[in-house]
């Protein structure tokens, strides 16, 4: 069922090749727009489920598809613009092929996606704050500087926490998959 909070997951999704070209054109004032056009809508989505009473399978799948495919483009177009190291495109792609082929191994035991935990949530937002930042350190200016301080700051804290919750989804699997023990 399309629901409001789901359209705007949509919407989200047809983002991400604007966003593409907009950064490999270095179209960066649109691009910076985009990508807060995209976390706005990443938020409003999730506040409007939960207030409409829309909370549906589909926007469970879509929204952090929207995410990781949001984050995967804009790694990638940052490092491509030598913007940010590939380490840090290599370490966040990393966890995500982690719990992609967790979710497989889970799914062929049975087992649904795992809920979203509120680490996820925040590594997700502050990985989403920091990239228009990091993109703005750009601009030869006083916000340039101020940008990069604080998209560096928002982006190290982003990675910690996306890999806390990867560890923590990781931990949720084991006990899921683990063997009951044995009735003596």
């Amino acid at each position: 069922m399309l629901t409001v909070p789901n359209a705007i997951s949509f919407a989200r999704l047809l983002l991400v090749p604007v966003f593409a070209v907009l950064i490999a054109t270095e179209h960066d004032g649109w691009a910076v727009l985009v990508l807060a056009a995209s976390g706005a809508s990443d938020w409003l989505d999730g506040v409007l489920a939960r207030r409409l009473h829309q909370v549906s399978r589909l926007g469970q799948l879509l929204d952090p598809a929207a995410d990781r495919l949001f984050i995967l483009v804009t790694l990638v177009g940052l490092a491509w613009r030598e913007i940010v190291p590939l380490w840090l495109l290599l370490v966040l792609v990393a966890r995500d092929v982690v719990l992609g082929i967790m979710l497989l191994v889970l799914g062929r035991a049975g087992y649904p996606p795992l809920p979203v935990h509120l680490a996820g949530k925040a590594g997700t937002f502050a990985l989403l704050y920091a990239f228009p930042l990091l993109l703005l350190s750009e601009w030869d200016s006083v916000l340039g500087t101020v940008a990069q301080v604080a998209g560096w700051a928002f982006a190290l804290w982003g990675v910690g926490l996306y890999w806390f919750a990867g560890f923590l989804y990781l931990e949720q699997a084991r006990r899921l998959l683990r063997p009951a023990p044995r009735s003596a």
